[in-house]
């Protein structure tokens, strides 16, 4: 139980930043490409309260992380709102406001992989709880990354798709949105998202890992 404990601790400052720093960036995105939504409403910001989700953020990692005995962690953010009908080029910035969310989580994941590096030349005491901590970091954003990426409308795969179709196959894509979280959910409980997921996100977490030269 101390074990988890401790789990939980190292792993709330990761967790919360790839989780809300990926929504602030699909809200720092559109409003580069012309959607101000976000930005009226106070919601680009690189401060994880304003994006924090007591129920998603908090609550449902800690109970994933209990449940599954520290082995798995899942959470959500609370959506940035995006208007895309006020993009300047709605189906092509799409994309790019899509892809700012995983962008972002790569990005996490590699500067995550630096604090690990970081942790070679600490003292002991500070070294092993921030080479877990990155650890983690590192793991909680490849999840986030390919999880979002992958096509499935309301997600940022789905967007991205829906922006590099032709517009009627697009336009009968988008309506799966409906859909997606029910999909999502069935896919989760018969194993099939683990099985897809599981070694792109060992793959992707494997590459980082080399490039930094982590082994």
């Amino acid at each position: 139980m101390n074990a988890l404990i401790q789990t939980i601790a190292v792993a709330a400052l990761p967790v919360i930043f790839a989780i809300t720093l990926h929504e602030a960036a699909h809200g720092y995105a559109a409003r580069y490409f012309g959607d101000p939504t976000a930005w009226l409403q106070g919601r680009i910001s690189l401060n994880p309260l304003r994006h924090i989700d007591p129920v998603g953020t908090i609550l449902i990692p800690v109970a994933i992380l209990l449940f599954s005995g520290g082995d798995f962690l899942f959470g959500y953010a609370k959506p940035v709102p995006v208007n895309f009908g006020r993009l300047r080029h709605p189906k092509k910035d799409m994309l790019w406001v899509a892809v700012a969310g995983p962008g972002a989580n790569l990005l996490m994941a590699c500067l995550w992989a630096l604090m690990f590096k970081l942790s070679w030349f600490l003292p002991q005491f500070f070294s092993t709880p921030l080479a877990r901590m990155a650890e983690i970091g590192i793991i909680i954003n490849c999840v986030l990354m390919v999880l979002n990426l992958l096509p499935l409308p309301p997600l940022d795969g789905g967007r991205i798709a829906v922006s590099l179709l032709p517009h009627r196959l697009a336009f009968k894509f988008a309506q799966l949105e409906r859909w997606g979280f029910p999909i999502l959910l069935v896919l989760l409980f018969t194993g099939i998202l683990g099985a897809v997921m599981n070694p792109l996100v060992v793959f992707s977490a494997r590459a980082i890992e080399s490039i930094f030269g982590l082994y």
